[in-house]
């Protein structure tokens, strides 16, 4: 059964949802743009079954609660913040993290700076951000792949994205999910200030300070298809993990991994969780 939460923090409130036992063994999800943490239904739901406490929150900007309109309240300091400030809301003083787009971005900053609060790290799509880094200077194709980041910085990228009844935000999905979901974040990022604070994600820059190699176990996971990350990222980051390592290739599947190979990811999340 899926819970709907509030988590308070001194950022503001967080909607969440949950599932599992109060004292079932912790796992954070972290969802990426332009969703929400319903993305993290299906794996919400099984990790309640199989007794750990899962909680998947709408990330700042996407909590209504959590909006601020300056765009240097979304560089990745806050967002690392929010991830620690959840967690102590919920008394976790150690958990499993699990990312997918820009949470799988979160995920990796919070497990360099934070490795003592977390027991495991699931990254999907989303490649260590050192390994993206050298591929943007060195990969051309990677460079193509990420030109996207770079144009939504522009002030009009709303407008765009909107126009249509949001049709770019649509195919954005390359109709792998579910329509009714993309209704239901189309209607979400329709709300007064939510695309906004969406796309400061992407115009808060780059973290100042440097990331290192990541030392907790860490499951990576990317999928062939994936238009935003190509493969030199996504066999690099293996060697900014200094802890176990453990790197899965979904074939045929794009992007959208959470809800285009629901089952798939479940099952390896799981096996993860239960080694470590």
């Amino acid at each position: 059964m899926i819970e709907y939460l509030s988590i308070p923090t001194s950022a503001g409130v967080f909607d969440a949802i949950a599932a599992g036992p109060r004292d079932g063994r912790p796992v954070l999800l972290l969802h990426g743009f332009p969703e929400a943490a319903v993305e993290w239904e299906h794996q919400v739901a099984r990790l309640g079954d199989e007794g750990y406490r899962a909680v998947a929150p709408d990330q700042r900007g996407y909590s209504p609660g959590v909006r601020p309109t300056d765009v240097a309240d979304y560089e990745m300091d806050h967002l690392v913040d929010d991830v620690v400030a959840m967690a102590g809301a919920l008394e976790w003083s150690r958990f499993d993290l699990v990312g997918h787009d820009w949470g799988g971005a979160v995920a990796w900053w919070a497990a360099d700076r934070h490795p003592d609060r977390l027991r495991t790290l699931t990254a999907v799509s989303t490649p260590h951000p050192r390994a993206l880094g050298d591929a943007l200077r060195t990969d051309e194709d990677q460079a193509m792949r990420s030109q996207y980041m770079r144009d939504w910085r522009n002030s009009g990228t709303e407008k765009r994205m909107l126009a249509d009844g949001g049709e770019p935000l649509r195919r954005m999905f390359e109709w792998k999910i579910p329509r009714g979901r993309v209704d239901d974040y189309l209607t979400r990022l329709s709300e007064p200030g939510a695309l906004t604070a969406a796309l400061n994600w992407y115009r808060a820059g780059s973290p100042k300070a440097a990331i290192d190699a990541v030392s907790v176990p860490t499951l990576y996971v990317w999928s062939t298809e994936d238009v935003a990350f190509g493969s030199t990222a996504a066999l690099a980051t293996e060697q900014w993990v200094s802890g176990p390592y453990e790197f899965q290739m979904l074939e045929d599947v794009t992007h959208w991994v959470p809800e285009e190979a629901p089952e798939q990811l479940t099952a390896l999340l799981l096996d993860h969780l239960h080694r470590h």
